[in-house]
């Protein structure tokens, strides 16, 4: 949530920012709203103090065993007045925040101008010629189906279009790349590894962002008011709302594993072959909680930690800047990494790396404390994908293939897999 304080000190600096994305925000109604807000409270204070002199009076007046039955009287509507504005006061509260939920975060002053991916910039590109193909390739659903590791049609069946079913060693070299993943988030980049719930509640989906804005875009559980997650971030970056957090535990990092739920939609008309768009899919999230005058910083090693398990699985990869149209609703900043898919002829994002500043702690009222002991400061958060599997599956099958039809498994997970290649006999 943006601070109320920056839409009245710099209103035009908000509506610029809303603007950068792409958005029309009513500044100007919500200020409006906070302005009634503020002479109500005034009106209110003033009630209030007047109510603690006549409270005094009676006291005094008591004391010397005097009538008072008309400052009682005037004590009374006093009361009834507050009580009155307390309740206007609470309506315009509400209001205010209902409204506010709305806004998007402003991005960042470094990041691109552009209104749609058009405007994305390309940071780097590593792996472009770490192989190449003298024979026709085949795309993921091709090497799927004949290597009998994959099976949509049947996932289909079970839950409709949009959610895989993985067979044999491919749901083995699922497994394996989630472990791998892991491992080399928590023992070489080290996070601290978390196992969240895949459902959460209201509050969590607002605290990220999600809600209101990508109400449509979610499964609910109605008889439980429970969402289904649609990324690891919601319930990971939750763990610490309503906290306040030692300063000297900052950074706070987290890796965690979960199935992703997405309805997707808004994705009418866009490319939805096999895993290239499907509303089930398996991550492995990475969690930052930071100081804020360090989350740029943490935001490129985030990149980075992200970007360490492609080099690592040897797939080519290049790193887009997000513009500032092409951001999320709560993302100040954020890099996109895309896997180069030969089969497909195209880069696949693989994950997003995002710095959110203090716009999800503000909704999720997360704070730290300074040496001081006595401040407390909203922390930045970060996440990123490290990484989704659906993407990554494409590219791994794709560039890893070979003239007889067999996929070659990556060397680093072969220890996991206890397999060197798919699609021929051990």
């Amino acid at each position: 949530m943006l601070d109320i304080q920056l839409l009245r000190d710099d209103p035009d600096k908000v509506i610029n920012g809303l603007k950068r994305k792409g958005v029309d925000g009513d500044v100007h109604a919500i200020l409006e709203l906070d302005k009634q807000w503020r002479t109500l409270l005034i009106r209110t204070d003033t009630l209030r103090h007047e109510r603690n002199t006549v409270s005094k009076e009676i006291s005094q007046l008591a004391k010397q065993g005097r009538g008072f039955a008309d400052i009682r009287e005037r004590m009374r509507q006093i009361s009834e007045e507050i009580k009155k504005l307390e309740d206007q006061l609470r309506e315009l509260e509400n209001s205010i925040h209902d409204k506010m939920l709305w806004l998007p975060n402003l991005p960042h002053v470094t990041t691109p101008d552009g209104l749609s991916s058009e405007g994305n910039v390309e940071v780097r590109r590593w792996g472009e010629n770490l192989r190449s193909f003298d024979f026709p390739l085949k795309d993921h659903l091709e090497l799927g189906k004949s290597l009998d590791i994959l099976d949509f049609p049947r996932g289909s069946k079970i839950a409709g279009s949009g959610f895989p079913l993985y067979k044999g060693l491919g749901a083995s070299l699922e497994r394996a790349l989630l472990n791998f993943m892991l491992d080399v988030q928590v023992k070489e980049r080290g996070y601290r590894e978390v196992f969240p719930p895949f459902l959460v509640n209201r509050e969590s989906m607002i605290g990220t962002g999600q809600l209101p804005k990508l109400a449509n875009d979610m499964y609910l559980c109605e008889v439980d008011d429970l969402f289904l997650i649609p990324t690891a971030e919601v319930p990971i970056t939750n763990i610490h709302r309503d906290e306040i957090l030692p300063e000297d535990r900052l950074p706070i990092r987290y890796a965690g594993f979960t199935a992703c739920f997405r309805r997707e939609a808004g994705s009418y008309g866009k490319e939805t072959r096999g895993f290239l768009r499907v509303h089930q899919f398996n991550k492995v999230e990475l969690v930052k909680f930071v100081r804020p005058e360090r989350s740029y910083d943490e935001l490129e090693s985030l990149v980075q930690d992200a970007e360490s398990v492609l080099r690592k699985l040897e797939i080519p990869y290049r790193v887009m800047e997000l513009c500032a149209g092409d951001l999320s609703f709560a993302a100040a900043k954020c890099y996109d990494i895309e896997v180069w898919a030969p089969g497909e002829k195209a880069w696949l994002e693989a994950s997003s790396c995002s710095n959110f500043e203090d716009f999800q702690a503000r909704r999720m009222n997360i704070r730290f404390r300074g040496k001081d002991k006595k401040a407390t400061d909203f922390v930045h958060t970060l996440n990123g994908s490290g990484l989704a599997t659906s993407r990554l599956m494409v590219a791994l099958l794709e560039n890893y293939q070979t003239d007889e039809g067999t996929v070659a498994v990556p060397e680093v997970l072969r220890p996991y897999l206890g397999e060197s290649m798919i699609g021929l006999p051990r």
